[in-house]
């Protein structure tokens, strides 16, 4: 008599399914208790019928991703060996996107959800997924807006168990994994100023400002007078609330306000720290245009973002990070960036790839999200730790890989002093 298949061996169909693999990567534990999957490799345990109705409605990245927000789906082993071993076979190789599913697949997923009892509506998406139809045509001012606020106001207070002390939420510089995560990040900050040129008296424009952390440094080590700017509320009071206990109302000022509409140039130096991934590929030459008229002839912009280096693979708007993490967001490829500098009128002095150093830093906290689990659950909701439990784990392996990267390009404005004959002014 042929043995009856168990819940887990009919999960692990539609996971080959949704992966594209007949060899699966992760042992699965399924509702009932039962087991499938290879002895020893990480445990992926579903919990609810209901992940399997995610799947059968959205089968691949984002009902995956659903399914773990909502706890339909949960890890039993190390995140990063979790991951790791979905992202080495199938559709998830290489770049982490997904083709999209056929019809056949999606048999498959009926068949298994109709004999597992898992047929019906489909749910309701997580809580933390963004939605932001009703703002309007992407890259407003008005939808931009929205979009910050779905990222970056979900508390201050959970940002700094996430992020440590630094309170910086880009990639750290790093003179070896050992240095630890401040280190790194005030390095960071500080390769920043030197590569700007700060002195004493430099007017500095801070786009996408945080919660000040470059604007305090430059204040207070360089002498700088600064402008931070960022459209997140929650960051720009924690910001002023830095600044004045820095000691430094005098020469730092936040403001909420839309980098379109700062009036007030020109500035010696433009810093823009993971901010131009929120800019969008059809907004870009206005976003170097518009930072090029705030500086005076000589001024230096220091443009540090995340590219995607994954060939011809696109960010796609149904993704998991797209619908979770960075809606409207949108990676470019470093020569895009470059092209675009040199097309606004700017010169280009120098480009320095950081991608192994924000595999590091996502890393760090990652580990600062797990340490502190319990409070950032009780500062936010389980779904938004879940989300950046995901992503930043996820993300710090597609840098290991080498599918993103992030470049810091630094450029002048012509007519003015001349840059160093050497990057030796700044390394």
């Amino acid at each position: 008599m042929a043995q009856r298949r168990t819940v887990a061996d009919r999960l692990a169909t539609v996971l080959g399914t949704v992966l594209d693999t007949t060899e699966l990567p992760v042992r699965l534990r399924g509702w009932d208790g039962s087991t499938a999957g290879p002895p020893g490799a990480p445990v992926l345990a579903v919990r609810d019928r209901r992940a399997l109705r995610r799947l059968l409605w959205s089968p691949g990245q984002l009902g995956l991703g659903r399914a773990y927000v909502a706890g339909d789906i949960d890890l039993e082993d190390d995140v990063f060996d979790t991951f790791a071993a979905l992202s080495s076979v199938g559709k998830l190789s290489e770049t982490g996107t997904m083709r999209p599913a056929t019809v056949a697949d999606r048999l498959v997923l009926a068949r298994t959800a109709l004999g597992l009892g898992a047929v019906g509506p489909e749910p309701a998406p997580p809580a933390e997924e963004a939605d932001l139809g009703r703002h309007g045509r992407r890259h407003t001012r008005r939808r931009d807006a929205a979009a910050i606020a779905h990222h970056y106001d979900v508390g201050n207070d959970f940002y700094e168990l996430v992020l440590g002390p630094s309170m910086v939420y880009s990639c750290a510089v790093w003179d070896s994994p050992d240095v630890g995560l401040d280190a790194a990040q005030e390095a960071k900050l500080d390769l920043v100023c030197r590569k700007l040129g700060l002195t004493e008296g430099s007017r500095l424009l801070d786009v996408g400002c945080g919660w000040g952390s470059m604007a305090v440094h430059a204040a207070g080590r360089y002498g700088a007078t600064v402008v931070g700017v960022t459209i997140s509320e929650e960051q720009a009071t924690l910001a002023r609330k830095r600044v004045a206990e820095a000691g430094l109302t005098d020469r730092v000022e936040i403001r909420v306000q839309d980098y379109r509409a700062v009036e007030d140039g020109p500035f010696d130096a433009i810093s823009s720290i993971g901010m131009a991934e929120h800019v969008g590929r059809a907004r870009l030459p206005e976003y170097v245009a518009r930072l090029a008229g705030l500086l005076r002839p000589g001024g230096r912009l220091l443009n540090h973002a995340i590219a995607w280096n994954a060939g011809d693979a696109a960010w796609d708007e149904d993704s998991f990070i797209a619908r979770y993490v960075f809606p409207d967001g949108e990676l470019l490829g470093l020569g895009e960036m470059v092209g675009a500098v040199e097309a606004g009128g700017l010169e280009v002095v120098d480009v320095e790839a950081l991608r192994r150093h924000y595999a590091l830093t996502l890393r760090a906290w990652v580990a600062l999200l797990e340490e502190h689990w319990d409070a950032a659950v009780a500062a936010t909701s389980e779904g938004r730790a879940r989300v950046w439990r995901l992503y930043m784990a996820a993300c710090a392996l597609a840098f290991e890989k080498g599918a993103m990267g992030v470049d810091q390009v630094l450029a002048v404005k012509p007519g003015g002093a001349q840059p160093p004959l050497r990057r030796t002014a700044w390394v």
